[in-house]
């Protein structure tokens, strides 16, 4: 398995991965047509290449006998969500928007080694701490960013489809 930088030629491959992970984060009521709606606004091809294009964002993917198997997105900049913007302590900071690991995938040490390579980038950055969002019922993500030393310090609500969810927001020094 190795980690890299995503490039511009990964959109598809990220938007594929992306529409098999992200309904595994959402709650058990979220609907077929929700998550479909927001993988068709956030995460198709398009999406993933504007993400790219970004100069805001950098995106890590992990490799494994030539498949993508994880990756995650910074964002760097203020956060543009109040609540968040009220919940974080430590500036300057970069969000952590995304990090997901097929589900075939899960156990291995993938999500790991992206997160240790995400937060490098945000430390060499000139970042003092990362935040991100999960939603409150995915328990699994939350001891996952729990175990690499992430705690909660506020909330914030997230949209998928025409129903906003509730997430916690979790920072980190680095």
């Amino acid at each position: 398995m190795r980690v890299r930088k995503a490039e511009r030629a990964d959109a598809v491959a990220l938007a594929e991965l992306a529409a098999i992970t992200f309904p595994l984060a959402c709650p058990p009521h979220t609907t077929e047509a929700a998550m479909a709606a927001f993988i068709a606004a956030h995460l198709s091809p398009a999406s993933f290449a504007a993400y790219l294009a970004d100069p805001a964002r950098t995106l890590f993917l992990a490799e494994e006998d030539g498949r993508l198997v994880g990756y995650t997105m910074l964002v760097t900049g203020e956060p543009a969500d109040a609540d968040v913007a009220a919940s974080i302590g430590i500036r300057p900071a970069v969000e952590l928007s995304k990090c997901y690991v097929h589900p075939d995938a899960h156990g291995a040490g993938i999500a790991a080694a992206l997160m240790d390579a995400s937060l490098d980038h945000a430390r060499t950055a000139g970042a003092a701490g990362v935040w991100l969002g999960v939603n409150q019922l995915n328990a699994r993500a939350q001891r996952f960013y729990g175990k690499h030393g992430f705690d909660r310090v506020g909330v914030k609500r997230f949209l998928v489809g025409d129903r906003y969810e509730d997430d916690y927001v979790y920072e980190r020094a680095l």
